[in-house]
């Protein structure tokens, strides 16, 4: 596969040029090495779960039917797809606990370079939860807010606080399908009870609690950890950053963060500004100290710092070829095994800090909250005194960065669309009834080496704001559009069709919003909610004119974050393809009958064009019903 057809950047392209001279194996050449890849495995139609097998079904009805114990294609499919969303549903609500654990020991005084910055937010949070606030201490408050959300994971019946904010036909729809999620590690334990081999062997029966398992995801601890992220380090606003390869610097220190959790980078951010290590950068030689941030410890610290953005998902071993990464700091998800094989071919160290995640060929210094600043002051000592051992010669910094805006959040669009003193969603929502826009959409997932990297984000957006539809985007696609200008709010107008174009410009904002990291997908949701309670475009999220998509998704955790949008009423859009198309009835089920059932389902369309023209059409149908005026400009 040539660089041209791998990625659509230019600065990535730059980079692969470079590892492919120098015989760097990257994500891409592993992915070729691969091909052709197992088609048993695409479909879904392998099984593992006991050791009869492994058993593969033959999906053109030649072979045997069914595996050892009597597993037909429909019972495999269906169990490994739960399989998948209760690993990508553990990723994410250990995210959320890990965040309730810092804010615990903060509370209890117990950490170092921790404060809650958001005092605010911690009382509004409180108070949804039932816990006293006045004349009470923001420490004792938060100590109640913690073990509150705590109680979550192990809950074993009721449903969950957050769940609540749901639109109330849509919480009746869980109830009446059984699938109120009632603890977040509950569901996801349960889902590897019945998949036990002799346990749950009705297809659609397991898709539905996998259903039940992503909503405590998506309404618990992805919601969990987006909250209190803002209580611990301050709610995001709006603010300017850059984004590409080209904000590495080759007079500075180069420290990158990697990885999802900002318990760590962000007071790494603080101790980068610590005046003796400034000194000791200048010391060695270097004029500053320069954080940069890939993945969506990235865009945590982007939102909150205006730290600037290496690149996403597929950009991590590159910017480790450009030589002038001087360390690179990981914590968990999405950080590639060959990592610390790619550093050792430059003077780069790769530090991993996460107790639950080791790599090959890196250092460990093990992250604890207790030790967070003097940990924190560690690494970047160990970056700065890296610095010497740069070899100059291999040192090539792609020139490509981009400006971009990011900070938005489910509280902040409604001040920066009605005001500071009348924060509103009404404006969005007149601007849907009145056809100025066609409607809204998210955009999220990673990237994938199947895809032409950032390609299938690119052009689906840039076909969606033609046609008047305002996004929002998290994790490596928001990175991915940021890249090509669409966070920009000046340059990205030229994309827009005319209504769009008009309230963009009146109201100073780019047309795809920065909402934050994958896990602040529960922002989406509460934007979605809140529009449904202004009024004017039905009674639920399904009625809406809305629609999701994932066009380079590659996770487990994207396929619990699929399922929690469609159970909470969003069409939406996939490529690739689930694992399902070896059973009739899970593929069915999920990318047609579910809809029946949750007001949504799923559609796979590899073209991201066309795949922005479903959502259209979904839009449309949703306005029909709604009897709304015409678009206000048409082609």
């Amino acid at each position: 596969m040539k660089c041209d057809d791998r990625t659509i950047d230019k600065a990535s392209r730059k980079m692969l040029e470079i590892t492919e001279k120098e015989n760097i194996s990257t994500a891409w050449d592993r992915f070729d090495a691969l091909q052709p890849q197992c088609g048993f495995g695409k479909l879904g139609i392998c099984c593992r779960i006991c050791t009869m097998g492994p058993c593969r079904i033959d999906p053109f009805g030649e072979g045997p039917d069914r595996g050892v114990c009597g597993a037909t294609a429909d019972i495999i499919v269906a169990r490994n797809l739960i399989r998948m969303i209760a690993g990508g549903a553990a990723a994410h609500s250990d995210h959320g606990r890990d965040i309730a654990h810092t804010l615990l020991m903060t509370a209890e005084g117990k950490t170092k370079g921790y404060e809650i910055k958001d005092e605010k937010k911690l009382k509004t949070l409180a108070k949804e939860l039932g816990i006293k606030t006045d004349g009470r201490k923001k420490n004792e408050i938060a100590k109640d807010v913690a073990e509150t959300l705590f109680a979550e994971f192990g809950q074993q019946h009721g449903e969950l606080k957050f769940v609540q904010r749901a639109p109330e036909p849509r919480k009746k729809i869980w109830r009446e399908l059984g699938i109120m999620p009632r603890g977040i590690d509950r569901e996801i334990v349960e889902v590897m009870h019945r998949t036990h081999i002799g346990v749950d062997n009705d297809a659609k029966h397991l898709i539905m609690h996998g259903l039940r398992t992503s909503i405590g995801d998506g309404w618990g601890g992805s919601m969990i950890a987006t909250e209190l992220s803002d209580v611990m380090f301050g709610s995001p606003k709006p603010v300017r950053s850059m984004v590409n390869l080209g904000v590495l610097k080759e007079d500075e220190v180069n420290l990158v963060v990697h990885g999802h959790e900002p318990t760590l980078s962000d007071v790494i951010v603080a101790a980068a500004q610590d005046k003796e290590l400034l000194k000791l950068a200048k010391d060695n030689g270097a004029k500053g100290i320069n954080l940069a941030g890939i993945c969506c410890t990235a865009n945590e610290i982007l939102m909150r710092h205006g730290i600037h953005i290496a690149g996403n998902f597929l950009q991590q071993e590159l910017a480790i070829a450009t030589g002038a990464v001087d360390l690179m700091l990981v914590d968990v998800q999405c950080i590639m095994p060959a990592i610390g094989q790619v550093a050792s071919c430059y003077h780069t160290k790769v530090i991993s800090t996460s107790p639950k995640a080791k790599f090959p060929n890196v250092e460990h210094i093990q992250f604890s909250e207790e030790e967070a600043l003097p940990i924190a002051k560690k690494i970047v000592k160990m970056a700065v005194e890296n610095f010497k051992n740069r070899n100059k010669k291999r040192i090539v910094i792609p020139e490509e960065t981009t400006d971009m805006v990011a900070g938005f959040t489910a509280e902040n669009v409604s001040t920066i669309l009605g005001g500071k003193y009348r924060a509103t969603y009404r404006p969005l929502n007149d601007a849907i009834i009145s056809g100025r826009l066609r409607g809204a959409a998210a955009i999220v997932g990673c990237n994938n080496t199947k895809i032409q990297h950032d390609y299938g984000h690119v052009e689906m957006s840039k076909e969606l704001l033609k046609n008047d539809v305002i996004l929002v985007t998290t994790g490596c696609s928001a990175i991915a559009d940021a890249k090509a200008g669409l966070l920009d709010s000046e340059k990205a107008l030229e994309y827009c069709g005319k209504g769009l174009r008009e309230i963009c410009d009146t109201v100073g904002i780019p047309p795809v919003l920065h909402l934050g990291s994958c896990v602040d997908i529960s922002r989406i949701l509460m934007v979605l909610t809140n529009m449904v309670k202004e009024g004017g475009l039905g009674e639920d999220i399904s009625d809406m004119p809305i629609a999701g998509a994932a066009p380079e998704w590659m996770s487990e955790k994207a396929v619990s974050i699929g399922f929690y949008v469609i159970a909470s009423g969003a069409f939406t859009v996939l490529n690739p393809s689930l694992p399902v198309l070896g059973s009739k009835e899970v593929s069915e089920l999920v990318y047609d009958k579910i809809k029946d059932l949750v007001g949504a389902n799923f559609v796979f369309e590899a073209d991201p064009v066309k795949g922005a023209q479903l959502m259209i059409e979904h839009m449309n149908k949703k306005r029909k019903e709604l009897k709304l005026r015409p678009m206000m400009y048409t082609k």
